[in-house]
């Protein structure tokens, strides 16, 4: 079923034997001599990250050891970097649950993004007891792979009509209904918002609406950011700002891959997924700072800066999204610089109406080291939305607190009898780690994928280990 997984007895899977510093002595002593002299030789101490081959007495590898790293996931997600393409198996004494977290790992490892660059290609198979669910692996490797690539493709390639048909690709894969509201029908259809931050663009702005699972189920409704690319509008942003923009629509890619996941999984949910797609662009149809809008909830808001568009379209869809009272809102978005200044690239901000409920979601992500860090909705700060001329301002005149005060604005669009969610993320890996490649991420996909489990079907959440990498 996958390129990537297989399941026991393999052919010539070649074993890997995870150690750590403390257990590689065990190993020794149970080696055999030839093996010994040569790892002895090399100078391997099981260091984490670390990898040598034991080669049989034809010169093919009898084996791997590996320095494992301490979580799961990423034990041995350095291996595909440091080892020839072949079927491997894994021979330490792991639980279900820890190899199906290492292989995917191992899966997420070799992901490359090779769309417009021929990249040379290997393929390594990991080998797995028929104990461990693949099926389950594979949608999060695909899905995660998916929200990469989204992510990864430049803006000339990844407008609104191209995400809407990335869209259409997962509705048609899950068997989903979708409906795209695009350009001046926004405005017919009340997302006026939406169509304001878009309509300077040659790239039409949409509503992508898609809707899957049994109607007789909890509502469960997924929103995401999909500003394709932000030149920060006519408050224009400087290059060093502007040469990610391509990734301004990543909460967009979390909440499609995620999507796809939980049909795939088959949640029972009736799943609602809206993503506002614009471009924010600078042009004589551009929104203006002092501009005053109508949204789709009735609140007026008042345009501080252009450049903070995001928190204006998801605004209607978060209105939108409120409207039907479902059991749950999740809302993604590469939302503020300040969420980064506070947590750095690697830890999205997390925010809800429902402290219990973040409570919860943290305690999943921690576990399965996917991490998300509840933050504060200070309603002292609350004051600083409230708009001059206008019910709510975009850009509060409050030099402090910005993830804060960008997720107490959105509050303002979701009702307190909805449980809500959202996550201010980066979308983005900024440097090479194992498993995790410099570019697009999916920041919290895993961690939604099992709080969602949980939630649905009852499942009882992991207890956390280590918040350490």
């Amino acid at each position: 079923m996958s390129d990537f997984f297989s399941h026991l007895p393999a052919k010539s899977a070649i074993p890997i034997h995870p150690l750590t510093t403390e257990t590689f002595p065990t190993w020794r002593k149970t080696a055999h001599s030839a093996a010994r002299r040569w790892v002895e030789a090399q100078g391997f101490t099981a260091r984490p990250f670390t990898a040598i081959l034991i080669p049989g007495k034809d010169g093919a590898p009898e084996a791997v050891l590996a320095g494992a790293g301490a979580q799961p996931i990423w034990a041995l997600a350095h291996l595909p970097a440091l080892l020839p393409a072949g079927t491997y198996s894994i021979a330490g004494a792991w639980s279900n649950a820890e190899l199906q977290q290492a292989a995917l790992g191992f899966a997420l490892a070799q992901y490359q993004f090779s769309r417009y660059k021929s990249l040379p290609t290997k393929r390594l198979k990991l080998a797995l007891p028929r104990s461990v669910v693949l099926e389950k692996i594979e949608q999060q490797r695909a899905a995660i792979f998916l929200a990469r690539d989204l992510i990864n493709t430049p803006a000339n390639h990844m407008q609104p009509e191209h995400l809407a048909a990335a869209a259409r690709d997962v509705a048609a894969s899950i068997g989903a209904k979708l409906t795209i509201i695009r350009g001046e029908e926004l405005l017919k259809k009340n997302y006026p918002a939406i169509h304001a931050v878009g309509r300077a663009s040659e790239h039409a702005p949409c509503l992508i609406d898609l809707r899957w699972g049994n109607p007789k189920h909890k509502r469960l409704t997924l929103v995401g950011k999909g500003v394709c690319f932000d030149t920060g509008g006519l408050d224009l942003k400087p290059y060093d700002a502007m040469k990610l923009m391509k990734k301004d629509m990543g909460g967009a890619a979390l909440m499609l891959a995620l999507t796809q996941a939980i049909a795939m999984a088959k949640l029972p949910v009736a799943l609602r997924l809206l993503i506002p797609a614009v471009e924010n662009s600078v042009g004589s149809r551009a929104f203006r700072p002092q501009d005053v809008l109508k949204t789709r909830k009735g609140i007026t808001m008042e345009i501080g800066s252009t450049d903070a568009e995001g928190r204006v379209i998801l605004a209607d869809a978060l209105a939108e999204a409120d409207s039907e009272s479902p059991d749950l809102i999740i809302d993604a978005a590469t939302l503020t610089g300040a969420a980064r200044a506070a947590l750095g690239p690697e830890l999205p901000a997390l925010y809800a109406n429902d402290d219990v409920l973040a409570q919860s979601l943290e305690r999943t992500a921690l576990a399965i080291h996917d991490p998300l860090w509840h933050m504060p909705l200070w309603m002292g700060y609350d004051k600083y939305i409230n708009g001059t001329i206008a019910d709510v301002t975009n850009t509060p005149n409050f030099g402090f607190a910005g993830s804060v005060t960008a997720a107490l604005f959105l509050k303002r669009f979701v009702s307190d009898r909805t449980p809500w969610i959202h996550l201010d993320t980066y979308a983005w890996n900024a440097d090479n780690q194992p498993g995790r490649p410099t570019g697009g991420e999916a920041l919290g996909l895993r961690a939604l994928l099992a709080f969602l489990e949980q939630r649905y079907r009852s499942t009882p959440p992991p207890r956390a280990k280590s918040h350490a990498n």
